[in-house]
């Protein structure tokens, strides 16, 4: 089997999820062009853990971990199952990566709010992956590559976060104009990413005060971390989307593969 693709995706406001805009377009184009997973495995920016956990239940809850929004976002469902039954498949990569299961754990909007775009069917096993607290950027890095195994099994991984992600600087119109520093601070990434010099990207908190700015607390841009953390020397990135949204928000995703 090829192994499968590695995915980063902004995924930005929960509006998002009953939006129909330029970026969702974008994730419902992915869905159609990726090759068709056995499983789901999203690195979530929205579950933060002592130690690494991965979800294990059979049918997961839909978490919607997020206030103040309209009645309809409430309202969307995302019934997918969970990877139970076939956990053993993958019991050694996560052995190896001393990753811990949590079969009471739901899928929160990091992941259902874009494979509601990308699969919306909601029939592709979904497990997702917490972010340890406790570890370094590079330690990230380091787990993201011992789950390179998952790709030959049929499992796309997907990062999911934002590269730019201030929501104290947050506008509320969600295609506000984009504030300098973060405009700057996404092409630094895009350029970095290109090259793919991820010791400048892993040491962000060098890369001067956009990046300050960008990533006042870092379990949004962390999930990237993973996703490059995969990629194998020969293969090549694609932007699925630039843009921003809200002004502080960079909704940039992109795509390795071979």
């Amino acid at each position: 089997m090829k192994k499968m693709p590695v995915l980063f995706l902004g995924h930005g406001s929960p509006m998002n999820i009953v939006l129909e805009n330029a970026f969702t377009n974008s994730l419902v184009k992915l869905g159609k062009t990726l090759p068709l997973p056995k499983a789901i495995l999203v690195v979530s920016a929205h579950w933060q853990t002592k130690g690494t956990y991965i979800t294990t239940g059979r049918v997961p809850e839909i978490i919607y971990d997020f206030y103040g929004f309209p009645q309809e976002l409430y309202d969307v469902t995302y019934p997918c199952p969970g990877v139970l039954d076939q956990i053993e498949k993958y019991s050694d990569v996560f052995k190896n990566a001393a990753i811990e299961y949590d079969d009471q754990r739901g899928i929160d909007h990091a992941g259902w709010a874009v494979l509601k775009h990308m699969y919306p069917n909601g029939d592709i096993p979904v497990m997702e992956l917490s972010l340890d607290y406790k570890k370094t950027p590079q330690e990230h890095y380091e787990l993201g590559r011992k789950l390179a195994p998952l790709r030959e099994q049929g499992v796309l991984i997907i990062g999911s976060g934002n590269i730019v992600h201030n929501l104290r600087m947050v506008d509320w119109n969600l295609d506000a104009k984009p504030y300098e520093w973060a405009v700057k601070f996404d092409d630094i990434v895009k350029k970095y990413i290109i090259e793919q010099n991820h010791e400048k990207l892993i040491a962000y908190k060098n890369l001067g005060q956009d990046g300050v700015l960008s990533i006042p607390t870092n379990e949004h841009y962390l999930p990237m971390l993973y996703s490059l953390g995969l990629q194998e020397e020969n293969e090549k990135i694609i932007f699925s989307y630039e843009g921003f949204q809200n002004a502080s928000i960079s909704m940039r995703g992109f795509l390795i593969s071979e």
